[in-house]
Formats: C-alpha cells, sequence, structure tokens
C-alpha cells in the first residue's frame, strides 16, 4: 500500500503544480505583440508553413495566448482560415491536414481522446501488478509491457473499421518448468493479455516461486463504427458505439505466458463525449476454440471502463481499469474488479502529439481462493497522428 500512497501523492502534486500554473497565466498582464515578437526574427515570405508555425508557437509559448501569436503573425502564411480552425475545437482535423494547416495539440488530444476517431494510434503501456496468493498469503510483482497498433480505415461513405493489433511481453512471478510438471496454467486478464487460468483447486506448488519472462500472445480487436455520431446532444457532446470481433493466437514463448489456445469472440463498444467528461467502456468475451488439449478452456470477458474528466484542452484525471470475469470459475473466484484514478497529459514532441498518463488501480473486488491482482500501477506513452495523413487508412 506503500506504493499506492506514494502514486497518489504524486498525482496529488501535479494536480496542484497544474493549478498553480494556471492561476498564475490567469494572473499576468498581457504583454503587447512588439515585446512577444521582439526577438523572433523576421520571416521572408518564401519561408515554408513548418517555419511559420515554428514561429507561432515560440510566440504563444512567450505568453500571450492564441491571440498574441496569431497576431504575432503579420504577414505570414497562415491563413484566416487556418486561424479559424485552430480556434475551434470541433474543426475538421481531416480538412486542416488538406488545406496544410496544422492541428493544435488541444485538438489533437480531443481527438485522441476518441476511441473510434480517425486517428492512427502506438500505445505503449507498462502495467506493474501486485499479485496476491490466497492459499499462502504470499504476494509478488507481475509486470507487463503491452504494445498496440491502433488505425482507422474508411468502408465506404458511411462507416469505418476501428483496428487494433495487441502484442504483449509479461513477466510472470512462476518458474513455468514448475507449471509444466502440473500442466496447470496460471494468471489473469490484465489489460488485453489473457493467461489461461486452471484453479479448481489450490495449486499443489509454490506459485510465487521464480521468474518467467517472454513474448506472450497476439489479439486482434476490430469494431465497425459508423463515421459521424450516433446522437448528438444540445450540450455539444456526442455518443458514439461500435460492434465487432475479438482474435487471440497461442503465439507465447512458454506456456504460463498464455492461453495455449486459439480464441475468438464478440466485442462492443459505447461513449459519451462531453465538453468535460468522455465516459464509456469496451466490452471483450474470449473463448477457445482449438490449440492444445491439455491446457485449460478459455472463457474470460474483458470490460474496460474510462471515466475522464478534463482540467484543460491537454489535461484530464480519471482512469480505465479493466473488470475481469472468468466464467469458468464458481462465484466466488469469479470476478476482478477494480477502481482508479489516473492523470493524463498531451504534449507536443517536435511535430508529433504524444500523450502521456499514470494510472493506479485498486481491486475492490478479488478471487477469494485463487491468485489474483490486489493493485496496479499503469504508465502509457500514446504518439499519434490524423488518419488523414494516410491514402490507405480513408
Amino acid at each position: 500500500m506503500n506504493i499506492m500512497k506514494y502514486a497518489l501523492l504524486v498525482i496529488g502534486v501535479f494536480l496542484l503544480t497544474q493549478a498553480t500554473a494556471i492561476a498564475g497565466q490567469g494572473a499576468k498582464t498581457m504583454p503587447s505583440t512588439d515585446e512577444l515578437i521582439k526577438d523572433i526574427p523576421q520571416l521572408s515570405t518564401q519561408d515554408t508553413f513548418t517555419k511559420d508555425y515554428d514561429r507561432y508557437m515560440v510566440a504563444k509559448a512567450e505568453g500571450g495566448g492564441e491571440a498574441a501569436a496569431e497576431a504575432g503573425e503579420g504577414k505570414q502564411e497562415m491563413s484566416e482560415e487556418c486561424k479559424a480552425l485552430r480556434r475551434d475545437p470541433q474543426a475538421d482535423i481531416g480538412h486542416m491536414i488538406k488545406i496544410e494547416c496544422e492541428p493544435t495539440v488541444g485538438q489533437m488530444a480531443k481527438l485522441m481522446d476518441n476511441p473510434l476517431g480517425n486517428v492512427a494510434m502506438l500505445y505503449t503501456q507498462f502495467d506493474l501488478s501486485r499479485m496476491e496468493n490466497p492459499t499462502n498469503g504470499k504476494e509478488a510483482n507481475k509486470g507487463n509491457y503491452m504494445g498496440i497498433a491502433q488505425f482507422p480505415k474508411g468502408l465506404g461513405k458511411n462507416w469505418n473499421i476501428i483496428n487494433r493489433i495487441i502484442w504483449n511481453v509479461p513477466s510472470m512471478p512462476l518458474d513455468d518448468d514448475k507449471i509444466d510438471e502440473f500442466h496447470r496454467g496460471i494468471g489473469d486478464l490484465q489489460g488485453q493479455t489473457v493467461v489461461s487460468y486452471d484453479a479448481t483447486v489450490p495449486p499443489p506448488i509454490d506459485a510465487f516461486d521464480g521468474r518467467t519472462t517472454g513474448f506472450g500472445d497476439i489479439y486482434y480487436n476490430g469494431l465497425f463504427s459508423t463515421k459521424e455520431p450516433a446522437h448528438k446532444f444540445e450540450n455539444g457532446a456526442t455518443f458514439l458505439w461500435g460492434l465487432g470481433f475479438d482474435l487471440g493466437f497461442p503465439t507465447a514463448t512458454e506456456d504460463i505466458l498464455g492461453t495455449g489456445k486459439w480464441l475468438a469472440g464478440p466485442s462492443g463498444i459505447g461513449v459519451y463525449m462531453g465538453p468535460k467528461w468522455k465516459v464509456g467502456a469496451l466490452v471483450q468475451q474470449y473463448w477457445d476454440y482449438a490449440g492444445d488439449d491439455d491446457r485449460a478452456d478459455v472463457n474470460l470477458m474483458n470490460l474496460q471502463y474510462f471515466i475522464f474528466y478534463s482540467l484543460s484542452d491537454t489535461l484530464s484525471i480519471g482512469a480505465a481499469p479493466n473488470i475481469i470475469a472468468n466464467w469458468n470459475q464458481d462465484s466466488s473466484n469469479k470476478w476482478t474488479v477494480p477502481i482508479g484514478l489516473g492523470i493524463v497529459k498531451t504534449v507536443q514532441m517536435g511535430k508529433v502529439p504524444v500523450r502521456l498518463g499514470f494510472e493506479v488501480h485498486y481491486s475492490v473486488v478479488q478471487p477469494d481462493d485463487v491468485v489474483g491482482t490486489k493493485y496496479n500501477l499503469r504508465f502509457y506513452v500514446i504518439p499519434a497522428a490524423p488518419s488523414a495523413l494516410f491514402g490507405w487508412m480513408k
């Protein structure tokens, strides 16, 4: 619990720092345009849009905000249409790219908020889970690196398919040789990682002895969704939904790191995208249909719910924990239900918008008699690019 207290303290200090910075900016006197750009070299009419945008961002960073930065543009190449689009949080990013108008970080953050949006993202996620073995009271850490390549593909005029390819590198607190000896699996579904789990009786070995690290199973998730929101509210919010399917492939390098099964099942998502709140859930069901007959059958559900509140265009608080149901277990061992809190910040790194996030999850419900997750620390880095940059995604 000391790790959790420290993590929550870090989140609290960060939020206090952000609030102080915002308050300080509001109290400052707006500098004149001349003061903002006096040290910026004059650009010729032959300068590219990229240099013009860099000058815009420098002027803004000096403290003048959007209006002063645009005033400092003078006779530069950024058009009035581009300036208007950059001030519009609902602007069509695809149209902006088409006219060579670079979106703001806030606009890209809003696009990345939408799990069904027209944006390509590469997730790099690290989870550190504290596992508890109720048969002997021991605890140990499970680590997992997860990569997700997400990209949309247009299907005609009205539909998209959102593709997600998921790979994992788990590190389990157990020697795989001991699992082979008893022909058993041990693990849970943490994030997108499904691990075969047969624990109808207490394990006849020490569940936390040794460690096995390697490549895990690969998964694919495809979600069909309409290009336009299903519903628009009077406050500017939207509701979106998608339906699709999941596939799992037994690519794990060790038995303990995967299911040993070929998996398939349905999936669905619904999300409310409001001016401040983003609330929704992604539900995925996995069944095995082929694979190693000596391995446990798979019948698992992963429900990842997400609740986030925007403090600014680029800063949010909230979390996206994973509720797990192992339908093969009895009622006392079926559910893992975590709650969580975290912070998410979108920044510009060079020309690439990047999302940084840190979350803490605690399982208020966990299995009584089998190994389960007590709490989890999650850190992720997500670079993104509008799908309009890639012709093959249209």
